[in-house]
């Protein structure tokens, strides 16, 4: 093994999440720690993407390591850690929203079809990188529809390939394609509108 894919307490940043988990119910208190920093910038940005609001996105972060900590439970069928991980979460925040009397975002009625046709060439991580400028990218993200919103932010930071996003969130696969989609070309011209202005 190479020592420098070990940690100090010897757990091996290699191996796969599943491991890592499977280690830490075990008794490996490390493994956990090489699972959270592995996971824990992009769940907090789908988080706060999604709920547009620090507090909220913090509280519902901290609950989804909780909640993990807490269960006894493995991924099931095809799901991945990741996208087990980011179920946890997308379910903790409609739980957040719920006990706040705060209407669920991401089940508003909304016609993909008004959206104007651009070239969509551009993958989601080059869609981030157009800005440097976080306040501009976020204005953007929370210009988006909810569902559009989500399904990018769980491709960019979840790095959730399109079928997982489809099983997370119950949606067909054609539609989570439609949303990521219409979410690329209307970032697109939210951020090319902004230079322009």
């Amino acid at each position: 093994m190479d020592s420098s894919a070990t940690t100090a307490s010897g757990v091996d940043t290699a191996s796969s999440d599943e491991t890592l988990l499977a280690r830490y119910r075990a008794g490996d208190g490390p493994a956990f720690e090489v699972l959270y920093q592995r996971h824990r910038r992009g769940l907090y940005g789908f988080l706060l993407g999604v709920s547009g609001k620090a507090e909220s996105a913090e509280e519902v972060y901290q609950d989804t390591w909780l909640s993990l900590i807490r269960s006894t439970t493995q991924p099931e069928g095809r799901a991945n850690f990741r996208t087990w991980l980011y179920q946890i979460a997308r379910h903790r925040l409609i739980d957040y929203w719920r006990k706040h009397g705060i209407r669920y975002p991401l089940h508003d009625s909304y016609d993909e079809q008004l959206h104007s046709v651009l070239d969509d060439t551009a993958s989601p991580e080059q869609l981030l990188s157009l800005s440097r400028d976080s306040e501009r990218l976020e204005a953007a993200l929370q210009a988006l529809p909810a569902d559009q919103r989500e399904v990018f932010l769980l491709r960019v930071h979840g790095e959730l390939d399109l079928p997982q996003i489809a099983t997370l969130t119950e949606t067909p696969l054609e539609t989570v394609k439609s949303r990521l989609r219409y979410a690329q070309q209307k970032l697109r011209r939210l951020l090319a509108e902004e230079v322009i202005t």
